[in-house]
């Protein structure tokens, strides 16, 4: 074990970073804490550790100082906590000069194979001079319970799949000026490219393949993730009822979801569940990070528990496998980007329901204070379809009156929208500086 340690460290030190599209994600700065970079299964997350150590790089740091170990090596399967020490002294045995002395930093990707890692990481941030990233392709790390393992040491950095502007990156099209300085042809393609967005989604390895392939692809990582990270997991005694939960929740994306329905959906089903697994269900999904859920705008808690939830898949890709209507949905694909751009930007998401029982898609509370009631409509182009959402929009910014309304859509309203609010492209909102 400590040979094939070693011979890892040479070649983690060695290795040149590789050449990746950019992500926008921000990684925060406070000492003496771990960063563990979360996310669905091949969101790219391995792929953000090698971009944070060429940041490093660029600043200065010397590649030595730089270690990337992988515990995804078949060599150190049977690999206890109690060797995880080995990586440091065989590390420190390489480069003595830097113990005590300057900082080295630790990417450790895959970390959550060995089983009682969190009490390795607590004790190396406390007794060595080391920044760690960890990453892991499972909610294993950083779930709830190794939350409160790390007890507060750990912050974290969710990693999904490409935005809208990473996935123009990643094929070379990334607008170099603001949208209100882009030209007719530049706003052509980029709205084409939206489109496109919308059905393709954010996946990297789903992009630039065909449909059938990225289909295929798609299935087996919602697959892998129920049965690895969902099913053997937490020992499901239901795998068929919770497949054919998964099922629904993604092709009902956006949509509302209350678990008193989908106890007696399933119970017709010939499912004999109980309401507290379809809970534990929801909540081992969310885990895996392959859904999120949005609770009601209520000033209770109770008023959020009792009222239904509205339920996003991780990526809009993912709604066409489970979607059995034969159309293109594309509004929903609309609604679920948004909350996932929404998610990026910062901002803690509910959705409103008026005292007349309007909806609104979101209200959108920013860490410095500032908040937005968002309606997602993807073509405004009909009358009676305008007239639905800005009345909805009007009435919720009565009962929500600090929040600015903002309206996003593919194809605007040719009407002027009331006083008060905004309409904006999806394009230009998607592409606007955070």
């Amino acid at each position: 074990m400590r040979e094939i340690i070693r011979q890892k460290i040479v070649d983690g030190v060695r290795a040149s970073a590789p050449s990746l599209t950019p992500r926008d994600i921000r990684v925060p700065q406070v000492p003496g804490k771990a960063v563990a970079v979360v996310g669905m299964r091949r969101s790219g997350k391995t792929t953000f550790l090698w971009q944070v150590l060429g940041e490093k790089l660029r600043q200065g740091v010397p590649r030595e100082a730089l270690l990337f170990f992988s515990f995804e090596d078949e060599r150190l399967i049977g690999m206890r906590a109690d060797d995880l020490q080995l990586v440091v002294e065989e590390y420190y045995l390489l480069f003595p000069d830097r113990r005590g002395r300057e900082k080295v930093v630790f990417f450790l990707d895959e970390i959550q194979v060995v089983t009682g890692w969190e009490t390795f990481i607590r004790r190396i941030l406390d007794t060595e001079r080391v920044e760690v990233f960890l990453s892991g392709s499972s909610a294993r790390l950083l779930s709830r319970e190794v939350a409160t393992s790390m007890r507060g040491r750990a912050m974290e950095v969710r990693v999904t799949p490409f935005s809208f502007r990473e996935y123009l990156r990643h094929q070379g099209n990334e607008p170099q000026q603001p949208p209100e300085l882009l030209t007719t042809a530049d706003r052509s393609l980029l709205q084409n490219r939206l489109l496109a967005y919308l059905v393709e989604g954010g996946f990297p390895e789903a992009q630039g393949i065909s449909a059938q392939d990225r289909y295929q692809l798609l299935q087996s990582y919602v697959d892998v993730v129920l049965l690895r990270d969902v099913i053997e997991r937490y020992d499901v005694s239901h795998p068929v009822a919770l497949r054919w939960m998964v099922r629904y929740l993604l092709g009902n994306a956006a949509g509302l979801f209350s678990v008193h329905k989908m106890h007696n959906d399933l119970r017709s089903q010939g499912f004999a569940v109980g309401k507290d697994t379809v809970y534990a269900y929801l909540a081992y999904l969310e885990d895996a990070f392959l859904v999120q859920s949005v609770a009601i705008a209520a000033s209770s808690e109770r008023q959020r528990m009792v009222n239904p939830r509205k339920v996003y898949p991780v990526d809009a890709s993912l709604i066409p496998l489970f979607d059995r209507t034969g159309r293109a949905n594309v509004g929903h694909a609309l609604e679920t980007c948004v909350f996932w751009e929404l998610q990026r930007r910062g901002a803690e998401v509910h959705y409103v329901r008026t005292a007349s029982d309007h909806e609104v898609d979101f209200l959108a509370r920013y860490w410095d204070g500032h908040e937005q009631l968002i309606q997602v409509c993807a073509d405004m182009t009909d009358e009676q379809t305008a007239e639905r959402e800005f009345r909805a929009l009007v009435e919720a910014s009565r009962e929500h009156p600090s929040a600015t309304p903002l309206l996003i859509t593919l194809y605007p309203a040719p009407q002027s929208p009331p006083e008060g609010i905004t309409v904006r492209t999806a394009m230009d909102w998607f592409l606007q500086t955070r």
